[in-house]
């Protein structure tokens, strides 16, 4: 539970190995049980939207509140965890937090007083992405750097939240009722709260012992880059002029806007319009986890070889399809299939808010950039647009807002071109050697 300190100075977690194995499980498990708290929200969703009287555009509401609190919370703990040079703590604060509030959902009496808790377990959850994929990064080889990262940001999300979250919440709903399934996440989260206090490393990017700093000496390695460190902005300002740091920003709006409106409105259309049974629905929400977890470790380790850009490029064109099979495929194993195949942005996501801004600017304002991108994409593709989409639903009808979802992946595909590579593989096979410390 302590960490080693030497000569005044706290020696850094190991780099590879074993303990990059141990962080990445412990860390999958935190951000994959976020997400199966955040997702549980709209699994339930059929069951108490007549119970709390919720139409289409309070259940948008309900998704896009925890994003709005989300967003906000990531920037201020990824900029405070930077500025503090302090990590665990804050994790271990924020995963018992939102472990916490999303029990209290069970305990609601009506719409506000759902928002209001939903509000609360976002602040909490906020933060715990930005300082994971920090203590990722500096644990993780140079080969395996964006195969962990997709781990803990694209499949374990899709595992906890896309998978079991569905068959898990919707059994318990139709067991014991929709409350139980929230009052039950206070134990997983209680657990992997104590695997942090235990097994997590410190990181102290700023009073880190390395053999390579000269005596007296503030050193802070960067990760290996196609882009020189000279020309990676070492200040807040500087990298919002920078083009990579700009562009995934507004990726991670769209992509989101992807994400988030398919996975508030999926349920209800499954159920609403196309008719499915709690069992179909059950299916259809699984294949969807399935292809989140499949694609959410391939997409980031296929990047590792053959590029940040091209990868985003070719599999943001695919995931185009995943909403217009949602209006499309009848069926409910044809459904089931389609999913698995075409859920592919997921794998997308680690790329460009953890990956790419972590090789493009300074390592001292790497918490701060990814909380940045991860905010400013909750707040547009995780509020506003819900939010935008649930009016739309109401009154264009929810074909609608599938629609929406595919045109905002069609808008990552263009502006992905734009991207600045940062692979150190893809500079090598160039003839160009990559810039850094961590390999």
């Amino acid at each position: 539970m302590t960490d080693q300190i030497r000569d005044g100075k706290t020696a850094p977690p190991p780099r590879g190995g074993a303990y990059q194995n141990v962080l990445v499980a412990i860390l999958f498990a935190a951000f994959g049980f976020v997400f199966f708290d955040r997702l549980a929200l709209d699994y339930l969703s059929p069951f108490f939207k007549d119970e709390l009287g919720i139409n289409n555009t309070m259940l948008g509401l309900l998704g896009g509140i925890p994003a709005l609190t989300w967003a906000l919370s990531g920037l201020f703990i990824g900029v405070l965890s930077d500025k503090l040079d302090r990590r665990k703590p804050l994790l271990v604060i924020m995963v018992l937090a939102f472990s916490c509030f999303s029990a209290l959902s069970g305990l609601v009496g009506g719409i506000a007083s759902l928002l209001l808790v939903r509000a609360m377990m976002g602040i909490a959850e906020g933060g715990v992405l930005p300082i994971s994929q920090t203590l990722v990064l500096y644990s993780s080889s140079e080969k395996r750097r964006g195969l962990n990262m997709g781990l803990v940001q694209g499949s374990s999300d899709g595992l906890l939240g896309g998978v079991v979250g569905p068959i898990v919440t919707v059994s318990m709903a139709e067991a014991w009722g929709w409350r139980s399934a929230f009052l039950f996440t206070i134990v997983p989260g209680l657990i992997i709260t104590l695997l942090i206090l235990f097994l997590v490393k410190e990181l102290r990017l700023k009073t880190t012992a390395e053999a390579t700093a000269a005596p007296g000496e503030e050193h802070i390695a960067a990760p290996t880059s196609s882009i020189p460190i000279e020309e990676r902005p070492a200040t807040f300002g500087a990298a919002l002029r920078n083009r990579n740091v700009i562009l995934c920003v507004v990726l991670a709006v769209f992509f989101i806007t992807w994400f988030i409106t398919t996975q508030t409105f999926a349920p209800v259309y499954l159920a609403e319009v196309k008719g499915f049974d709690a069992g179909q629905i059950q299916l259809v929400l699984s294949g969807i986890g399935l292809g989140w977890v499949l694609w959410g470790a391939f997409v980031p380790a296929f990047s590792d070889r053959l590029g940040r850009r091209t990868t985003i490029i070719i599999f943001a064109f695919i995931a185009t399809l995943a909403p217009l099979a949602i209006i499309w495929v009848d069926s409910p194993g044809w459904l089931f299939a389609t999913v698995i195949l075409t859920y592919t942005g997921m794998g997308c996501f680690a790329l460009y808010m953890a990956t790419i801004p972590a090789e493009t600017v300074s390592p001292r304002i790497v918490g701060s950039i990814l909380g940045l991108i991860m905010g400013v994409g909750e707040i547009g593709g995780g509020f506003i647009a819900p939010a935008i989409c649930g009016v739309i639903a109401d009154n264009a009808g929810l074909d609608a807002t599938f629609l929406m979802c595919c045109a905002a992946s069609l808008v990552v595909f263009g502006l992905a071109f734009f991207l600045r590579e940062t692979s150190p593989r893809v500079a090598r096979r160039h003839d160009h050697q990559p810039e850094g410390a961590l390999r």
